[in-house]
């Protein structure tokens, strides 16, 4: 592999260093994961799945319905939630009226029930192995596969990377690997690249994502 100062002064070059500096991720410790509440959890991770094929801003303008439908994302009150109770909110216009996604709040709030600690699941997984995490996410969450399980980790300062296409891309400029990045060994392939570079040069997850994001067109 070549050396990621290479990727970094790329990404400079075409964006300058204030510009990438600014794009930087923010990545909380593990102690600041542990202490987010599991209602504000809930929430991101929901509104992760709606936004999922949709103009963000459309979803941000609706958010305030549906933390009043679903009871400000309290766990509990979630989870005990009724059939009768998600279908009913099919007749509230101000939500994004998409019942595989609104049963999904609930399926979560049980899961993250069952799991217990679930800010602190998050916290103590180990970056070196972030896709595992993932591949964790899809199979126990609803509607968390594919780049929702990663993007929902960045919203909450979990340090992950992201195959964006922008990411698969520099993959390829940069020559990093022999075989696509899809499916669970395309990811693996990734962790691998990505943790030699951490162990290089120091730096999170996140931002190396970033960084190979704005070294390419």
């Amino acid at each position: 592999m070549i050396e990621f100062e290479e990727i970094r002064n790329a990404a400079i070059i075409r964006h300058g260093s204030q510009a990438v500096e600014a794009r930087m991720p923010v990545v909380k410790t593990q102690e600041e994961l542990r202490d987010i509440p599991s209602d504000r959890l809930l929430s991101m991770m929901s509104l992760r799945i709606f936004r999922a094929g949709l103009k963000h801003s459309v979803v941000d303008g609706k958010w305030p319905a549906f933390e009043e439908v679903f009871h400000g994302f309290d766990v509990p009150r979630v989870a005990a939630m009724g059939d009768e109770d998600i279908e009913s909110l099919l007749g509230d216009a101000r939500l994004i009226r998409h019942m595989g996604k609104l049963r999904a709040v609930r399926h979560n709030a049980m899961v993250m029930q069952e799991i217990g600690d679930f800010a602190g699941w998050i916290a103590d997984w180990p970056g070196s192995d972030i896709v595992g995490l993932w591949a964790a996410l899809g199979k126990r969450m609803s509607q968390l596969g594919g780049n929702s399980g990663p993007m929902f980790l960045r919203m909450t300062g979990k340090d992950t990377f992201v195959l964006t296409p922008s990411v698969t891309s520099a993959f390829g400029q940069w020559k990093l690997a022999d075989t696509p990045l899809g499916g669970k060994s395309g990811a693996r392939v990734a962790q691998a690249v990505f943790n030699a570079y951490v162990e290089e040069t120091g730096l999170p997850l996140a931002h190396l994502s970033m960084i190979m994001a704005m070294s390419v067109d």
